[in-house]
């Protein structure tokens, strides 16, 4: 035997052997998620390609779909991750370690930020509500997962009604809705309401004031 043979021979079971050893299942489900949430955001369910995904992440389809079940399974865990993402950062504020109101101010000014830097999850939200929330309800965790942010709402208020800076007849949910719709509008109606209006309401120039506008409008609704 030469002794070129001789020597390749081991350098590729080396190198494949190196490639197991840096294969993670966890990492690959991770990458696939993240562009998954761009291509179903920029598509939606219908028009996204699970090849394009795939070629996306150097993986198969079939490895998309060993993971996920179906395009489907796969659009699913991604509404998933994306509410989870925010409820988990809202659970990083401690909000309950502030005083009501500077905790009021905190969380609307974090609702504000994220929604004004994830447009994918604003894209994401208003494709599922196309769809009737047909899939994100099939999702286990969905509902105790969104349950974090009413309960970090309703300690606010509790606290807030008990040392009179904030009045006692407001509904948890009722608040969540104000904050959200406040925050998701600029972001989700921009195209409709800059052809309406002439002026995109989420233009970086006109981000200062509309903070200030939602934060300010939110607590002088809280205030008894």
């Amino acid at each position: 035997m030469k002794k070129g043979t001789q020597t390749a021979v081991p350098e590729t079971t080396g190198s494949h052997s190196e490639a197991r050893r840096k294969y993670d299942p966890e990492q690959t489900k991770r990458n696939i998620l993240d562009v998954a949430t761009q291509e179903f955001s920029a598509m939606g369910l219908t028009g996204a390609r699970v090849d394009a995904i795939a070629e996306r992440t150097n993986t198969t389809k079939r490895m998309l779909y060993y993971y996920f079940g179906s395009k489907e399974g796969l659009y699913s865990a991604v509404l998933d991750k994306v509410y989870g993402d925010i409820r988990e950062l809202e659970q990083d504020l401690q909000i309950s370690a502030l005083d009501p109101m500077d905790g009021m101010r905190k969380l609307v000014e974090f609702t504000f930020d994220y929604h004004d830097k994830h447009r994918d999850f604003v894209r994401l939200v208003t494709i599922e509500n196309i769809h009737g929330a047909k899939y994100v309800e099939q999702v286990k965790s969905f509902k105790n997962r969104n349950a974090t942010v009413i309960h970090t709402i309703e300690d606010l208020l509790a606290r807030g009604a008990a040392d009179k800076t904030f009045r006692t007849d407001i509904d948890p949910i009722d608040l969540h809705l104000l904050i959200s719709s406040l925050c998701f509008h600029r972001v989700g109606n921009r195209h409709t309401f800059g052809t309406a209006f002439g002026r995109d309401p989420s233009h970086p120039r006109l981000r200062a004031r509309h903070r200030a506008m939602i934060v300010d409008a939110v607590l002088r609704f809280v205030r008894p």
